[in-house]
C-alpha cells in the first residue's frame, strides 16, 4: 500500500512520493496519520514470523531427518550451534550495519540473503552440509531483532514502544507455534521433507515486495520526547562504558537461552517422555501461544504505566522482574511425565519469558540515542548467543548422558541472575541526558 495513503497532507518541505535515501526510516514529518507507524510495525511482526518459521523447519523435522540422517543427539546439537554462533557474531555486526546503511535497505537485504539460504537447505549433503547452510541462515536472521528495535526507536515515542515491541516480537511465537503444523503439512503434501525448506523459505520474498512498497514513503513521525540522535555513531567500546549497556545485554543474555532450549529442543524433550510429536502438537502449541499472549501482556503492562505516570525505568522494571521470576515455574515440569502438567508449566513459563523479553528488547530504544539502538541491540543478541551456544552444546551431551531433567531446573533458576542485574544497572547515572545515553 502506497505511503501516500496515510498522510493527512503534504509533508512539509519533501515530496510525499519521493522515497527516503535509505539512510533512516524516514524524514521527521509532521502531519503524519499515526496509523501508519502501526503498518509498520505490523510488518515487522509478520518478518518475525517469517524469520522463526524459517528457523523452525529443521527444528521441527529434527525427529525425522535425525533417524534418515543416524544423528544422536550431539550431532543435532553441533548443527544448531553452527546457526548460533552465526547468529551470535552477526548481530553485533549487523546492528552496525543497520545504524549506517537504515533500517529499510538492511532489513532487506537480510530477509533476501535468509530467504535464499533456507529454500536451498535441501541441497545439504550429511552433517557437515547441515551446519553450513545453519551457518548462513543464522547470519541472515541475525538482523531481524537490531532492525526491528531500530525501526520502533525511529517511529514510535517512548510511551507505544513497549507494545510496538511487543507486537513485533510476538512474531517469535505465532511463527514457532505455526511452524509445527506448516512445516509437518507441507512435508506429508509432497512426501518428503525437503520441500518443506522450499515452501517456507519462498514466504520471505513475498514480505520484501510489501516492505519495500511500504517503507519506502518519508513519513517517520516526530518524536515528541526532544532531540534523540547524537553527532556521530558510538563505537562499540564507547557504549560499553556504560552501565545501561551492561543492563541491557543481562536482560537478553540470562532469559534468551531458556527460549531457545524450548524452541529448539521442546520436540525432542515431548518424544524424551515418550510422546509421539503427531499426537502432541497442542502440546506443542501451547507454550508458543502463550508466549504471544506473554508479549502483549507485558509491552501492554508497560506501556500503561508510562501513561499512568511512572518513569519509564520502573514501567520496564515493573514487568521485566515478574517475568524472570515466573520462569521458575518450569521446575514442577522436571519432575513429571503428565502431559498436560508439562504443557501448563511450560506455557507459564513462556508467557513470563516473552513478557520480559518485550522489555528487553524495548531497554535498547529507552536507554540510548536512535543512532546507537541497534548497535545496543546488537550487542545484546551476541551475548545472548554466546549463552545459549554454551547451553546448547550442554544440553546436547547431558540430554545424551543423564536426561532433560538437571537442564530444565537449571532454566529455571539463571534467569534470576538476569534480575537482579537489571535492577542494579538499568537506573539513570551522571551520563544520562547528556547525548548517547537517555533519561529513564
Amino acid at each position: 500500500m502506497p505511503a501516500r495513503g496515510f498522510l493527512k497532507g503534504r509533508v512539509s518541505g519533501r515530496n510525499p512520493r519521493r522515497p527516503y535515501n535509505g539512510r533512516t526510516m524516514g524524514a521527521r514529518a509532521a502531519g503524519v496519520k499515526s496509523s501508519y507507524r502501526w503498518w509498520i510495525v505490523g510488518l515487522l511482526f509478520l518478518s518475525t514470523v517469517i524469520n522463526y518459521i524459517d528457523r523452525q523447519t529443521l527444528s521441527v523435522l529434527a525427529p525425522l531427518i535425525k533417524v534418515e540422517q543416524g544423528w544422536n543427539n550431539q550431532d543435532f546439537g553441533l548443527i544448531v550451534i553452527s546457526f548460533r554462533v552465526a547468529y551470535t557474531v552477526g548481530q553485533s555486526l549487523s546492528g552496525r550495519l543497520v545504524d549506517k546503511v537504515g533500517t529499510r535497505r538492511g532489513l532487506s537485504l537480510a530477509v533476501a540473503w535468509y530467504s535464499i539460504v533456507a529454500m536451498a537447505t535441501p541441497l545439504a549433503t550429511g552433517l557437515r552440509g547441515f551446519c553450513v547452510f545453519r551457518f548462513l541462515l543464522g547470519l541472515g536472521e541475525s538482523a531481524n531483532w537490531p532492525a526491528a528495535t531500530k525501526a520502533v526507536a525511529e517511529w514510535f515515542p517512548k510511551r507505544e514502544r513497549a507494545l510496538a515491541v511487543a507486537i513485533f516480537d510476538s512474531g517469535s511465537s505465532i511463527g514457532a507455534a505455526i511452524a509445527p503444523a506448516l512445516v509437518l503439512g507441507i512435508a506429508a503434501w509432497f512426501g518428503n521433507w525437503r520441500m518443506a525448506f522450499v515452501v517456507t523459505g519462498a514466504l520471505g520474498f513475498l514480505w520484501l515486495w510489501a516492505w519495500r512498497r511500504m517503507s519506502a514513503g518519508p513519513v517517520r513521525v516526530e518524536i515528541d520526547e526532544g532531540a534523540e540522535v547524537t553527532p556521530g555513531r558510538k563505537r562499540w567500546r564507547d557504549l560499553l562504558r556504560y552501565r545501561q549497556t551492561w543492563g541491557s545485554i543481562a536482560a537478553r543474555a540470562l532469559c534468551d537461552p531458556v527460549w531457545f532450549f524450548i524452541t529448539d529442543w521442546f520436540a525432542i524433550y515431548l518424544t524424551s517422555k515418550g510422546f509421539k510429536l503427531e499426537e502432541s502438537l497442542l502440546a506443542f502449541w501451547v507454550p508458543f501461544l502463550c508466549a504471544d499472549l506473554g508479549n502483549y501482556a507485558g509491552g501492554g503492562a508497560s506501556s500503561w504505566l508510562v501513561h499512568r505516570g511512572w518513569s519509564v525505568g520502573w514501567a520496564r522494571k515493573a514487568v521485566f522482574v515478574p517475568g524472570g521470576v515466573g520462569m521458575a515455574c518450569l521446575i514442577p515440569a522436571a519432575y513429571t511425565s503428565n502431559l498436560m502438567l508439562i504443557t501448563v508449566c511450560f506455557g507459564v513459563a513462556t508467557f513470563s519469558y516473552a513478557a520480559g523479553s518485550t522489555i528487553a528488547n524495548t531497554l535498547p530504544t529507552d536507554l540510548f540515542a536512535s543512532d546507537s539502538v541497534a548497535s545496543v541491540s546488537g550487542m545484546g543478541g551476541t551475548m545472548s548467543g554466546v549463552g545459549t551456544i554454551l547451553s546448547t552444546y550442554l544440553i546436547g551431551y547431558m540430554a545424551d548422558h543423564y536426561g532433560f531433567q538437571s537442564i530444565v531446573i537449571g532454566a529455571s533458576v539463571i534467569p534470576l541472575i538476569g534480575v537482579a542485574l537489571v535492577l542494579a544497572l538499568v537506573r539513570n547515572t551522571k551520563e544520562s541526558g547528556k547525548g548517547t545515553v537517555l533519561v529513564v
